[in-house]
This record gives structure tokens, sequence and C-alpha cells, in this order.
């Protein structure tokens, strides 16, 4: 591996990570590029380049931070070449893969191919004239003070479902743990290629989301009555929409690849993570056994 790039937190403390990229690197003779802005409060030895040009000439990305952080190093990775490494800055840090203790091993395992790809789906509108891409969610949302979303879910130009509901989410597989879990909706492997769309609060008589193929074009259509809704596109407010509105939304599988070192599975990761616990009905023989990742809490993550 001749050079890994560097997306990093914009508040978070990451001189201990960095420096460890920067240490590994001088070992094995790689370069190390960075972001201008990101690594200029840092006074590091990083190569500055701008956010365009960096997972072009990084043959690794690096996310240093939450899972806000790894969303943006997949967005940045889209369409190139460059996988990307999670390293857990935060507190939950769901899509990371190690924590910092572990990165140098992690860095030199991936140097020696010891490692597998999870290719990640991502989901494409057009919001106010402007293409935008998600690696978890794109969402129609209700503004406070304003009326409820009103929104008909079209698959393939074809009518489907209507929800009235304080939001209507079309997330990914790797956004099923995120704004459509605490929404109700399923956890999915990111191994599956599916559409979630699941809706918030829903006011309607059906209340359920619903799982959709990727081959099939979805269409979110704002109906008479909706108020305002804000177009969120993985948590951010891109743009608005109102009644009479429509949002295309195709997805993209394997706009994105994620580095596994094949340490944890996602179901213990999700299980740890989500505090996913078992029915208090059952008895404590009959529940399922801790993972080893809970029993051994060292164990990189």
């Amino acid at each position: 591996m001749r050079s890994v790039g560097l997306v990093l937190h914009p508040q978070r403390d990451s001189a201990e990570a960095v420096n460890a990229v920067l240490g590994w690197a001088a070992r094995n003779g790689a370069a190390v590029y960075g972001i201008e802005d990101e690594i200029a409060r840092l006074n590091c030895a990083a190569t500055g380049v701008t956010a365009q040009e960096i997972a072009r000439r990084a043959e690794l990305l690096v996310s240093l931070g939450g899972d806000g952080t790894m969303l943006r190093a997949m967005r940045l990775a889209d369409g190139q070449h460059s996988p990307v490494l999670g390293v857990n800055l935060g507190k939950l840090g769901f899509l990371a893969e190690v924590d910092v203790p572990d990165l140098p091993a992690a860095l030199s395992a991936i140097d020696a191919r010891d490692f597998t790809i999870e290719p990640r789906l991502a989901v494409d509108t057009v919001v106010a004239g402007r293409q935008v891409a998600a690696f978890n969610d794109i969402a129609v949302v209700r503004v406070p003070g304003d009326s409820t979303a009103a929104v008909a879910v079209q698959v393939g130009g074809q009518p489907f479902v209507s929800y009235a509901a304080d939001a209507v989410i079309v997330a990914t597989p790797t956004g099923s743990t995120a704004y459509s879990f605490s929404a109700g909706g399923p956890i999915v492997s990111p191994a599956v290629e599916a559409l979630l769309v699941t809706p918030a609060a829903p006011h309607s008589a059906y209340n359920r989301g619903v799982v959709l193929s990727v081959a099939d074009p979805v269409s979110l259509q704002i109906l008479a009555g909706s108020g305002q809704l804000a177009v969120e596109v993985d948590g951010q407010v891109s743009g608005y929409v109102t009644a009479g509105d429509v949002l295309d939304i195709t997805a993209r599988p394997g706009a994105a690849q994620v580095v596994r070192l094949g340490r944890t599975t996602f179901y213990q990761r999700a299980r740890r993570k989500l505090r996913i616990a078992d029915s208090a009905e059952l008895g404590p023989a009959a529940r399922s056994q801790d993972l080893a990742t809970d029993v051994l809490p060292n164990l990189p993550r």
C-alpha cells in the first residue's frame, strides 16, 4: 500500500490516530494525504489535497471519527477505487471497524491483503436541481409547526402506498440501523441489496414499512394537503419540497467499499451497539449466550 488518505471529524481530537497513521506510513514507505482544511489545524506531516482529489490519490481512506465522518468518507470514495477503513473516535461508531490502539495492526493487515471488502449501496436523487447521494437514507421530513408529511410511494411507476406521517424515509441497508431503525424499521445486513421505505410516526391506517428491490425505481410524490417538507440526505437538509413535487430515487449498488478485517460480524456489531436483548419471556437457559465481543470488550470493534 503506497498511499493513505485521512478524513477527519471536524471537532474531535484525532491527533493520536493521525500520528498512528503517520508513524505506520513512515515505517512502511507510504504517503499520507489529508484534506487541506482539515489537516491545517493539526500541523501534521500529511500532504494537503482537495476533497475531490483525496480518493483519487489514496489507495485507502481512513475515516477518523464517528458514523457521520464514515458516511462522509464513503461519499468522498463514491465511484473511486479507494476502500474506507473506519476508526472509531466516538461513542457508537456502528460503521467503524477498529479503535485507535488497533490502527497500526489494521493498516499492516490491509497492506498484506488480509481483509475483505463490503460493498455499500447508495441512493441518488435530485434536490433543488442538484444531484445528491446518500449512503444512509433520503427522508422527507415534516417541518415543525407545519402540516404532516403526506407522501405517495410509487414503485416502478405504479402507485404502491401512501403515508401521512412525520417523515417518510428511504434507507439503504447501511441506513437500516439509523433513522429507519428509530422509526421502527427492520435491521438489514449490508450484504442485502434492497431499499427500505419506513414512515416515522405514521397517522395512516397502513403504518408498516416496505422492503423494495434495488431494480425498481422509487418515487416520493408529495400530496395535496402536505406541509412543506425538508429533504434530509444522510441527516443533512439539502432542500425543501411542497405539494405536487416528486422525488425520484434510484439505488446504486457498490457505490463505495468498506474494509472489514473479519474480527466481528455485522450481527455481532448490531447486537452489541444497538443493545439488542432477548425477550424477557424467555428463561435464562433459553436466551442467547453473550457474544464474544460482549465477553471480551478489548477485541477490536
